[in-house]
């Protein structure tokens, strides 16, 4: 237990929805100990009443900021003021930053140069200032979508997304943005397979030989938001597999890979 490493778990409940929780903390404790759990949010507003559950049930502490002026986010300056304070004590071994917004692109970037490990959540809009700028980044929405434990959408919410919007009914725009999505995710996987190549290339052994837990460590330094489960696969192993350009082997220190000739 003693070795385990400690995370401080700051959390942007302007930007976050409470139907995460689940996996935010089951994705931390596959790192280490949360030591701190904290949201930072106008809790006088009514938009953050469904979390109340979800902080009593997960022992989260709720951190009370109001708006200074209209336009501006008061909630990104203390949680960031709280996150230099747990820094400076020197009580973890990493931050975990749970947000959607690129605001605290400077601060992911000023605690790994502190020597912290970083680990950034948000959904697949987070800009990549953000992502870039942590050690590993989870995509929440992603993680959701391939749970079955996500409550399915209510008659009322259903009948409301083919109220018009903008011209547009907001079921036409959900599939816009799938459709976008699908995108990025075809864009993702172009630029996977290039990384790839290259990193078994650079570092594979006078064979031809790589360790798949190797390629994966320098996959991830590369792209702090690859996930094999991005790729709806549950291990590196499974995925590399599945990879025509490539072909692998099991021996009994592991499961290696080179490129396919």
């Amino acid at each position: 237990m003693d070795d385990e490493k400690k995370f401080a778990v700051l959390i942007d409940a302007d930007n976050i929805s409470e139907r995460y929780i689940k996996f935010i903390l089951d994705e931390i404790s596959n790192e280490g100990v949360a030591t701190y759990k904290r949201i930072y949010g106008d809790w006088t507003t009514p938009n953050l009443n469904p979390w109340k559950t979800a902080l009593l049930d997960n022992s989260i502490l709720p951190y009370q900021q109001f708006a200074y002026t209209s336009g501006k986010n008061a909630t990104d300056s203390a949680m960031i003021i709280d996150a230099m304070d747990i820094f400076y004590s020197g009580r973890v071994n990493g931050f975990c930053l749970v947000s959607s917004d690129s605001d605290f692109t400077r601060l992911a970037a000023r605690l790994r140069e502190g020597g912290m490990i970083v680990i950034g959540m948000g959904e697949s809009k987070t800009p990549k200032s953000f992502i870039s700028a942590c050690n590993r980044f989870k995509y929440l929405d992603i993680l959701a979508a391939e749970s079955a434990t996500i409550k399915p959408e209510t008659e009322d919410k259903q009948c409301e997304e083919e109220k018009p919007e903008n011209g547009k009914t907001r079921r036409g725009k959900a599939e816009a943005e799938k459709a976008a999505k699908a995108e990025k995710s075809a864009a993702n996987k172009r630029t996977i397979r290039a990384a790839i190549l290259a990193i078994v290339a650079e570092n594979s052994d006078d064979n031809g030989w790589l360790n798949i837990g190797e390629l994966g460590d320098r996959l991830v330094k590369r792209y702090p938001d690859f996930d094999v489960r991005n790729f709806n696969f549950s291990k590196l192993s499974l995925f590399v597999q599945s990879l025509d350009y490539l072909v692998t082997k099991k021996v009994q220190n592991g499961v290696y890979c080179k490129i396919k000739v």
